[in-house]
């Protein structure tokens, strides 16, 4: 395989490390980097872990690559058969090497995958196992892997502390608490009467840094890679008033929606769906609920919003991405397009079909930010509309890579739809605080040198 001279620097970075992690920023490639470091490691056993929207992906990379070049044997093990001969072929003594490609949500319910030893574990998407205490990440935390392999263009989202299980599977054994009390800045506050450690920042960075390039962590921006990119336009707000009944929502902790206060504007008599007398009670009776119900009312059951959305897809005939949250933004803004006479693609937990992307110059692709921000190769499209924010620093930042990486030849422009005042105000500070502590986990320091 021919690598890039910064996906060579990066695999030379980490010659001496039989555990490493690539922290390459979104679009420098990863996959070939890892997979060819799992090449270098020569284990019979290798096991690939990625999110479910990825699996496909993994497979088509390893068959085209590795099972043509070098003689793997590739395995889907999602699929009972496959894993069944996966794990035969673990003790047939065959000298072929054997890689198993599998999604995190399904590891900790192969719980065989506990008698592996002497193999090679690469985790796609690593910053997924930063919660130590779920049931996938206590699972890959007990794996007993010989060579690990960490990929992630968004390592910690954000959060240093996140960073502790990582480090653990790149051989830190730094204990939880001592790794809080070196890094992370905490102070005590006082919250419905109970107290609770608050994080306010974070420190020793550069101590920080420099550990874990000894433990084989690299971290590289696309600056660094020597990769010159078009212009990346700066994000550009398109404003409009939450729904009506937000306010009432803020103040009473529960509103109830109905036909009548829905159907604004001028969008389709079955626009909220095919129930004349649609009628649904938001309740807020805790944090999360009044939350969520809050954003919802932003966009999902905001009549302004379809109709700015409905604006922008008008204004242009150009491919079009739209990242969203809830599968019902997706349904409304569809039937929408639709109406436009407008060729659709999506991707999505419950369905992937990029046919119209592919081929129809016009298409609006509806990408959902948990199936498609961290992967996916949308560079044809130049224009990524946001109808709603993700809560997760690593999801807003990836999904802006999706046109902006290699392969793009034309400036990318962004156009988020939020409610000036609102909690979504509140998400995005968040997110670009979120943004700034990752920045600075990727800036250059002078221990980074090759072994």
């Amino acid at each position: 395989m021919n690598l890039f001279p910064h996906q060579q620097k990066a695999l030379d970075l980490t010659a001496a490390h039989n555990r490493c992690a690539y922290y390459l920023d979104m679009g420098l490639g990863k996959t070939f980097v890892g997979s060819e470091k799992a090449l270098e490691l020569n284990s019979r056993i290798n096991l690939v872990v990625c999110q479910h929207s990825k699996i496909q992906d993994w497979l088509d990379h390893m068959v085209l690559n590795y099972a043509m070049n070098h003689c793997w044997i590739i395995y889907d093990l999602t699929k009972k058969k496959d894993f069944a001969a996966f794990m035969a072929a673990v003790t047939d003594g065959s000298p072929d090497p054997i890689c198993g490609v599998i999604n995190y949500e399904l590891t900790f319910r192969r719980k065989i995958l506990k008698s592996l030893t002497g193999f090679t574990l690469m985790l796609d998407e690593s910053s997924l196992i930063q919660n130590e205490t779920a049931k996938r990440s206590k699972f890959i935390l007990g794996l007993k892997p010989e060579n690990v392999v960490l990929l992630s263009g968004t390592p910690t989202g954000g959060k240093y502390e996140k960073l502790w299980s990582q480090c653990q599977l790149l051989g830190w054994n730094i204990s939880k608490d001592l790794f809080w009390k070196q890094y992370v800045a905490t102070e005590w506050v006082e919250n419905d009467g109970f107290w609770r450690q608050r994080i306010t920042g974070y420190k020793n960075v550069d101590r920080l840094k420099k550990k874990l390039a000894d433990y084989g962590a690299v971290f590289m921006t696309t600056d660094e890679a020597g990769i010159v990119l078009p212009e990346k336009m700066p994000l550009i707000q398109v404003k409009t008033a939450p729904s009506p009944l937000y306010h009432k929502f803020l103040k009473k902790g529960v509103v109830t929606l109905d036909t009548g206060n829905l159907q604004e504007f001028e969008l389709d008599s079955d626009f909220w769906g095919s129930n004349e007398d649609f009628q649904k009670e938001l309740i807020g009776d805790t944090s999360l609920t009044r939350r969520l119900y809050a954003r919802q009312l932003c966009g999902l059951y905001n009549p302004a919003r379809y109709e700015a959305f409905r604006d922008l897809v008008n204004s242009t005939d150009d491919r079009l991405i739209v990242f969203y949250n809830f599968t019902e933004e997706r349904e409304r803004m569809a039937r929408i397009v639709r109406g436009l006479n407008r060729p659709i693609s999506i991707q999505a937990g419950d369905v992937k079909d990029l046919t119209a992307y592919e081929y129809k110059t016009d298409s609006v692709t509806f990408v959902q930010f948990q199936a498609g921000a961290r992967g996916g190769n949308f560079q044809k499209a130049n224009k990524i509309i946001f109808f709603s924010l993700p809560e997760g620093w690593e999801l807003w930042e990836q999904s802006q890579k999706r046109t902006h990486r290699m392969g793009q030849e034309r400036p990318c422009f962004y156009y988020l739809l939020i409610c000036p005042g609102t909690v979504e105000e509140d998400i995005l500070q968040t997110l670009n605080l979120r943004k700034d502590y990752n920045d600075e986990l990727f800036r250059k320091h002078e221990a980074q040198t090759p072994a």
